[in-house]
């Protein structure tokens, strides 16, 4: 008995130690698989980093080109604008300044006329039937004024066309200093 019992002990022996070592041969070569698994998902994983990364860069580099692209567009306009409105307020002085010498002559006629050392004409003439730009009737311009003759205002009236005069050219000056400020504030 004692033999059989050996054998059995020695059989029992050899099974556990070929379970023994097929479980270290299994868990080795799962082990290896494990390994491989894992550095491939690694690089993997560092393949996704990398596209992220470069992706991440294409995409901020796109948009500070089109931030750059902007800002110089708005430095042009900004500009553009400034040399209109530079160019029109230059245009504004010089049609200041002409109206200034207008009106100064404007005066100086006036105080001519005032002082009487200047008188105001008009010129016009009458037609016989009626028919000129006048309207005066036939009867009365035979007996009136007749053809091609000058007309001469009193002082009152005269002042009153230079005070016309006066208004007419300040009314255009502001009339073009809002066209030139609408021109430039509000460009079409």
């Amino acid at each position: 008995m004692n033999e059989t019992l050996i054998k059995w002990a020695v059989a029992a022996g050899l099974v556990l130690a070929l379970m023994a070592g097929s479980f270290y041969v299994a868990w080795a070569w799962q082990a290896n698989s494990y390994g491989k698994q894992l550095a491939a998902q690694s690089a993997g994983y560092q393949a996704d980093l990398t596209a992220i990364n470069n992706a991440g860069a294409a995409q901020t580099s796109k948009a500070l080109a089109k931030q750059q692209a902007a800002e110089q567009k708005a430095a042009d306009i900004d500009a553009q604008r400034t040399k209109e409105k530079t160019d029109a307020l230059a245009e504004n002085e010089t049609l200041r300044q002409r109206y200034a010498a207008t009106q100064a002559a404007n005066d100086r006629l006036r105080a001519d006329v005032a002082a009487g050392t200047q008188r105001l004409r008009i010129a016009g003439s009458c037609t016989a039937n009626g028919s000129g730009s006048s309207g005066v009737s036939g009867p009365t311009s035979a007996a009136g004024l007749g053809n091609a003759g000058t007309v001469e205002l009193s002082g009152e009236a005269g002042q009153a066309v230079f005070d016309l005069r006066a208004d007419l050219i300040r009314e255009r000056s502001a009339l073009k200093a809002l066209q030139d400020y609408a021109k430039v504030c509000h460009p079409g």
